[in-house]
């Protein structure tokens, strides 16, 4: 038995921003009170891995395992934990839910303040690592998840218990893209039948805005992208409309002209999935005068401010963002599984690659392709 004894596994793990993950063996420590060591079966990679990655993340620090994606089994659990026992088939949450705090309990929000402060600084809520080098150097964690290693420690606070029957090469995209851009549509924005919706940017999240708005019933869903080999998926997954602003205008058009025109004076709701801050704005505008609303989803860049005329609000535009879909992971997170198992949430649509974790650095490749919504790495190989 592997409890309450440290574990020799491996993991990749980022030492500098810019450079290739180091695939090697790490040593993970057994949880703490209140914290739950699960076996990674399965994590795909998401593009705030790359984006931390990349060295452009504030909060981006190393040498860290990141990895917030993933899902698998309880291997085992610290004093004190009683929302998850080991056996359990589970999903890793960087949204905690502690069902505690002023947040938890004001109804309004699901972000969470029980583990945010030492999150953020990728360490547990006791302010040490569980992960360890080979040379014995701690190793930061990674939102709360670290899910590129085929064991990890996290917080009971950032864990959930799904239905043993759900798959987990498939669930584990709830832990963020699907789960994000579908609860944006739902729930931040609670998109109502007849409402028309532009989305910016038709990744995994662009894409889930899409399957939530045509859940919803919206009568026009545009989605707004670059590259023309989205536009397919755009359809698939209950677009109307596809554009691309790069080519689809008209001479000194722009394309809050165009979605104005398409849609007799503006959105009910925007959706920026870009994390561009000019991108941001033009969602905002296209929005309609008096009630147009604009969420924000994608992460910029540091030190980027957004920035329109306060007139755009004044007549009545709302500006609003998202995380994780607004969705609280403990409470909520099995009503989106079961209506996966139902068929009536689209998560496989989005697996367009599948490799062994070993090859975690191609997968980062494959996101840069416009070819890929998703790579799933398979742990076990």
């Amino acid at each position: 038995m592997s409890e309450g004894k440290p574990i020799t596994c491996t993991a990749a793990v980022a030492y500098e921003a810019g450079k290739p993950l180091t695939v090697e063996e790490i040593v993970v420590d057994p949880p703490k009170a209140h914290e739950v060591r699960i076996k990674v079966e399965y994590t795909a990679v998401c593009h705030t891995d790359a984006y931390t990655l990349s060295g452009v993340d504030p909060e981006g620090a190393f040498p860290s395992i990141l990895g917030h994606e993933g899902a698998g089994v309880v291997e085992s659990v610290g004093e004190g934990v009683t929302n998850v026992k080991a056996g359990d088939h589970v999903i890793a949450l960087y949204t905690a839910e502690c069902k505690e705090c002023k947040f938890c309990k004001s109804g309004k929000t699901n972000l969470c303040g029980s583990v945010r402060a030492t999150q953020g600084k990728g360490v547990m809520p006791d302010g040490t690592s569980r992960f360890h080098n080979k040379k014995g150097e701690d190793l930061l964690h990674f939102m709360g998840c670290s899910t590129f290693s085929q064991y990890t420690v996290v917080a009971d606070v950032s864990v959930v218990a799904i239905d043993p029957k759900a798959p987990l090469d498939k669930t584990c995209l709830l832990g963020c893209g699907v789960t994000t851009g579908y609860g944006a549509a739902v729930k931040t924005a609670d998109v109502q039948k007849g409402d028309t919706v532009a989305i910016f940017g038709a990744g995994t999240v662009g894409l889930s805005v899409v399957q939530g708005a045509h859940v919803r019933g919206a009568s026009k869903i545009i989605v707004v992208d670059i590259n023309d080999q989205k536009k397919q998926w755009s359809l698939d997954f209950g677009a109307t409309d596809f554009v691309n602003p790069s080519k689809g205008l008209k001479d000194g058009q722009t394309i809050v002209d165009k979605l104005v025109e398409m849609t007799d004076g503006g959105l009910d709701f925007t959706f920026d999935c870009t994390g561009n801050t000019d991108v941001m704005r033009s969602a905002l505008e296209a929005c309609h005068k008096g009630w147009g609303q604009s969420i924000i989803i994608g992460v910029a860049a540091a030190g980027k401010e957004i920035s329109t005329r306060p007139f755009q609000l004044v007549t009545g535009r709302v500006w609003k963002g998202s995380a994780f879909g607004g969705i609280k992971g403990r409470s909520e997170m099995g009503g989106l599984v079961s209506d996966y198992m139902d068929g009536k949430l689209k998560v496989d649509e989005f697996i367009t690659h599948r490799r062994g974790f070993t090859d975690i650095n191609s997968a980062f490749e494959d996101l840069h392709h416009g070819d890929c919504l998703r790579t799933v790495l398979d742990l076990s190989k």
